[in-house]
Formats: C-alpha cells, sequence, structure tokens
C-alpha cells in the first residue's frame, strides 16, 4: 500500500513538473527596443515623471532635471544611432575606441554627479544615491549572466 501512495505521488509531482510555463517568452531586449523607438524629448519626459515620483521634486527641480535628461537622451540616441550603423558595416571598436568611450562614460557619470548634488537636496540626492548603487549592481549581475552564458562549456 505505500509502495502505491508513493508511486502516486512521484507521478503527480512529474506530471505537474512536466507542465508547460503559461508565460510567453519574451525576447531580450523588447523594453530597450520600445525605448529606442521613442523620440529624445519622449524618454526624457518619461526619465523626469519618474524622477519625480520617486525623489519628489518640485517644479523648480523639475525643470532643471528635464533639461539634464533632454540632454543626456539626445546624446544617448546619437551613441545609439552611430553604434547601430557600424555595427551594420560589421565593424567592431578597437580597444583604443572602448577605452575612449569608458573613459567619455564615466566622465559624464561624474559630471550627472555634480549636477544632481546642486540641484537636490541632501535626503533626495541620497535616495537617488541608493537607487543608483542598486541598478548599478543589478547591471553588474546581469552582465556576469550574460558572460557566463556566452563562454563556450
Amino acid at each position: 500500500m505505500k509502495k502505491l501512495i508513493l508511486l502516486a505521488a512521484l507521478a503527480i509531482s512529474v506530471q505537474a513538473f512536466a507542465q508547460d510555463d503559461p508565460r510567453p517568452e519574451r525576447p531580450r531586449g523588447e523594453r530597450a527596443e520600445k525605448m529606442m523607438n521613442l523620440s529624445a524629448e519622449e524618454m526624457a519626459t518619461l526619465q523626469t515623471k519618474k524622477m519625480t515620483l520617486f525623489l519628489d521634486l518640485n517644479a523648480s527641480q523639475q525643470d532643471q532635471i528635464q533639461k539634464i535628461n533632454l540632454e543626456n537622451a539626445k546624446q544617448r540616441k546619437a551613441m545609439m544611432e552611430a553604434r547601430k550603423a557600424k555595427r551594420e558595416q560589421g565593424e567592431k571598436p578597437t580597444s583604443e575606441e572602448r577605452y575612449a568611450m569608458e573613459n567619455a562614460r564615466l566622465d559624464h557619470q561624474i559630471a550627472m554627479k555634480a549636477k544632481m548634488k546642486s540641484i537636490l537636496n541632501d535626503t533626495q540626492y541620497q535616495k537617488w544615491e541608493k537607487a543608483h548603487e542598486r541598478m548599478a549592481m543589478r547591471k553588474q549581475g546581469a552582465m556576469k549572466k550574460h558572460m557566463k552564458e556566452r563562454r563556450p562549456q
């Protein structure tokens, strides 16, 4: 009798694990693709509104951050287009170009940090810093996972 119950439980558990995943398969980069289709003004507006909700910004802070976000969105859009054009031509950046891009990115981050510190009050700035740290950690974890998947076995 015990063996029969054990066999039935085993069959039910195997059947439960064999079910299809009800969630549809989402292609990678779907969110990025949607964002890429937005204009720079739309991206900046959305980002500013998200920051307003998260940091409880006042009107003057919103205006200043909107300008910064618009400038950043235009720059990101231009860089995405340039990268896309190079990729379509089959060109890959050299090590010097990679170094220059990374250096420029870090300089931009330093400048952004200084701008945000001048616009936000202390509590808002601390909250913004914590959010950026969490994003960096998530991005770093995703990068490690991506590199692990690419590594040949």
